[in-house]
């Protein structure tokens, strides 16, 4: 038996019947990395003897008759911007390519409460800015299903990881769809929270206002053990919620009656690539139908402004955040400078990707005296606006269904040379940022042997209606 190849609540459940250990889930695992890892190049850093002594106390705990949390025994991936106690968080920057964080962050600690195995630490585009997973100063990851296309980004490593079996589940981060396009783009599930349920603390924030950590699984059941894992109120972050938490099984389910809700502004977007994505969501939409769901168009006036007010307040965000990187107090430092301003302009230019550059211009112009008021005080304005289009929505509605992206996986050093390009794969993702929301990309079929995903939002703290609407469509598809 294969056990990686098993999905991770089947590894669990085995465990729990001492069908398995601990000890053979994570060699399993490691096997599959030294087999596969130098084509996919999903890891950053991996953490092998941590792992296989984590494994070693589950197993002891088991046996010793204590309960087991319900991460037990499971190898799980983190996004390398998600800070781990003297281990290695790079950002995937050379700016902070020997930085060892001296705390966990909050779902750090919560994978360790449930039993989980935090195996290593996975490959992100440069501080988490790009959809491809092609600005990592360690270089691209590869698309398991495909390796000459991306994976999607930012969290393509951790996607990658769970599609190529090389982890059983996986954490990323989602300012604007960095969980759901590469979950579509590898052929899995990501669930992107709502802001607020899981934990940004110790979380290196690219945009403060719009990040959500997300979680990855090869089906749903999957993706919903982990937001499990690691959801719920933590008092050392502000924007924790005292509603966060999972109260809910994905037993009871059904698409029937289900209230779903369509955009007549996604309709109306002419789909970048292959017709054949619009024909397979219409025969998705008649699998709900045939069902019992209750499909109707609606409008989201404000929808159409998403996209550029997403990346005037994210880059704004990004400016700020990424100022504290200064070749002073940590990080890249260069050898280069005589004065302190050139210290910070030579540290900052050496050890900064072009992204990482482009979008700090952005923000830094976006945010300047005389620009302020017309650029980013407007998109907040508008901001509000959208989350009274969903608000309206959900009034009525259950869910929100979409695309995850208008492309299908695309080739290494395509779109990545014309920016605006790349940004517009986000337009049916970045909307739910703005407004708060909770979605989940899901398998939906294939193209050329490449996965498309569909996307299914929800109200604030809705969680159980998309995931159990996800967990019933999967049942009745397969």
């Amino acid at each position: 038996m294969d056990i990686s190849s098993l999905k991770a609540w089947e590894m669990r459940e085995k465990l729990l019947k001492k069908e398995i250990s601990a000890v053979e889930i994570l060699e399993s695992h490691l096997n599959r990395i030294d087999s596969v890892e130098k084509d996919i190049n999903a890891f950053i850093t991996i953490d092998r003897d941590n792992a296989l002594k984590a494994s070693k106390e589950v197993d002891e705990k088991l046996a010793r008759g204590e309960s087991l949390g319900v991460l037990a025994g499971l190898p799980i991936g983190l996004k390398d911007n998600i800070m781990t106690k003297d281990l290695r968080t790079t950002c995937a920057s050379k700016m902070l390519e020997n930085f060892i964080p001296p705390f966990d962050a909050t779902v750090v600690r919560n994978i360790r409460r449930e039993d989980g195995i935090i195996l290593g630490k996975t490959n992100l585009d440069e501080f988490a800015m790009g959809g491809s997973t092609e600005t990592s100063y360690f270089g691209n990851t590869r698309n398991p299903r495909n390796l000459d296309v991306v994976p999607g980004g930012s969290s393509g490593g951790s996607a990658a990881g769970v599609a190529a079996n090389e982890l059983a589940i996986s954490l990323g981060s989602d300012t604007g769809g960095s969980v759901r396009q590469p979950a579509s783009y590898c052929g899995i599930v990501g669930i992107k929270p709502t802001y607020g349920m899981v934990s940004r603390y110790g979380v290196m924030p690219m945009s403060n206002s719009l990040d959500q950590v997300g979680q990855f699984g090869r089906d749903v059941k999957d993706a919903y053990l982990m937001l499990k894992g690691v959801s719920g109120f933590d008092p050392l972050d502000g924007t924790s919620s005292k509603k966060s938490g999972i109260n809910f099984d994905l037993e009871g389910g059904s698409l029937k009656g289900l209230r779903i809700a369509l955009p007549v502004e996604y309709r109306d977007l002419k789909v970048t690539g292959d017709e054949k994505i619009r024909e397979m969501f219409d025969n998705t939409l008649k699998v709900f139908e045939r069902e019992g769901a209750i499909i109707d168009y609606v409008s989201l006036p404000h929808l159409k402004y998403a996209l550029e007010t997403y990346y005037i307040i994210s880059t704004a965000e990004v400016s700020t955040n990424l100022s504290r990187l200064d070749g002073i107090r940590y990080g890249y430092r260069t050898e280069n400078y005589e004065t302190l301003d050139e210290l910070y302009t030579m540290s900052r230019t050496e050890a900064f990707g072009e992204e990482a550059k482009r979008r700090i211009m952005m923000g830094t112009y976006a945010l300047s005296a005389g620009y302020q008021d017309e650029h980013y005080k407007k998109a907040l304005k508008v901001r509000t606006l959208i989350k009274n289009d969903y608000d309206k929505t959900f009034k009525d509605y259950d869910v929100i269904l979409s695309l995850t992206s208008p492309i299908l996986p695309f080739p290494f050093d395509s779109i990545i040379n014309s920016p605006v390009d790349m940004y517009k794969a986000d337009l049916y993702t970045v909307p739910v940022n703005l407004a708060g929301l909770c979605a989940m990309s899901m398998p939906m079929g294939e193209i050329d042997g490449l996965p498309v995903g569909m996307q299914l939002t929800g109200n604030r703290f809705q969680e159980s209606k998309i995931i159990r609407a996800g967990y019933a469509f999967e049942k009745v598809v397969k």
